[in-house]
C-alpha cells in the first residue's frame, strides 16, 4: 500500500489533471463562442441545433465513447492517427461530453437575458468584439456556471474513457477507472484511496471556479 500511495495515486492524479484539463480547455475554447452564438442570432435550422444540443446534454457517455471507439479503430475512418487507447483519444471523448453542457448553459445565460438587451446594444451604436465583450461580461455568471458543469462531467466520466482509454497503467489510467478496477479486483483500500482524491480534486476545483463566479458579482 505505502508504493502504491506514493507513486500509482501520485501519476495517476496527474493523468487525470492532464486529460481533463485538456479536455475542459478545448470544450471551452469551442463550446462558449457556439454557445453565444447561438443564443444571440436567429437563423433558419437554429431550432434544431439546440435540440441537438439539449439532447447531447443528457446523451449516455458510454454512447459517445462507442462513437469515438469506431471513428479510432485501425479500421475506422480516423484508425491511421493511432489514437485508440491513448490520452489523446480520452481526451476526445472527455471533450464530445463537455461541450454539449458548455453550449447549452451559456445558451440558456443569453436567452436569460431581458428581451430589449440587444436592441439597446445596437441602438447605442456597439458592434464587432466590443458587443461580443460586453455580452460575456454580462452572462458570466451563467458561463462559469456552464464550466463549471462541464468539468464535473469530465471528471466524474469512467464509461466513455475505459472505452477508448483502455485503462493502460503508467499510460491511460486515471482515478475514475482506477477506482472502478480497484473495486472489481476487491482492493478497496487503493479504490477508496483514489475516490477521495478525485472527490477532493473535485471540489477543489468547482470551489475555485465558484469563488471566481460569486466574486463576479460585486
Amino acid at each position: 500500500m505505502a508504493d502504491f500511495e506514493s507513486s500509482a495515486v501520485v501519476e495517476v492524479a496527474l493523468r487525470t489533471l492532464a486529460v481533463s484539463g485538456s479536455a475542459l480547455v478545448v470544450a471551452v475554447g469551442l463550446g462558449l463562442p457556439v454557445g453565444l452564438l447561438l443564443g444571440r442570432h436567429r437563423f433558419p435550422g437554429r431550432g434544431l441545433v439546440v435540440a441537438l444540443v439539449n439532447s447531447g446534454m443528457g446523451l449516455p457517455p458510454v454512447v459517445v465513447g462507442l462513437v469515438v471507439a469506431l471513428l479510432l479503430w485501425r479500421s475506422g475512418p480516423l484508425g491511421a492517427l493511432e489514437l485508440m487507447y491513448t490520452p489523446q483519444a480520452m481526451v476526445v471523448a472527455q471533450v464530445l461530453i463537455a461541450l454539449p453542457l458548455i453550449v447549452g448553459i451559456s445558451l440558456a445565460s443569453v436567452g436569460a437575458l431581458p428581451e430589449d438587451w440587444h436592441v439597446q446594444v445596437r441602438a447605442l451604436g456597439v458592434r464587432g468584439l466590443r458587443a461580443a465583450w460586453i455580452l460575456v461580461r454580462e452572462t458570466r455568471l451563467g458561463l462559469l456556471a456552464a464550466v463549471i458543469a462541464a468539468l464535473g462531467g469530465i471528471l466524474s466520466e469512467v464509461g466513455a474513457v475505459m472505452m477508448v482509454g483502455g485503462n493502460l497503467e503508467g499510460e491511460t489510467r486515471v482515478l475514475t477507472t482506477g477506482i472502478l478496477m480497484y473495486t472489481q479486483m476487491g482492493r478497496f483500500e487503493e479504490a477508496i484511496a483514489l475516490a477521495v482524491l478525485l472527490l477532493g480534486l473535485t471540489f477543489v476545483l468547482a470551489a475555485t471556479l465558484t469563488a471566481i463566479q460569486q466574486a463576479r458579482r460585486t
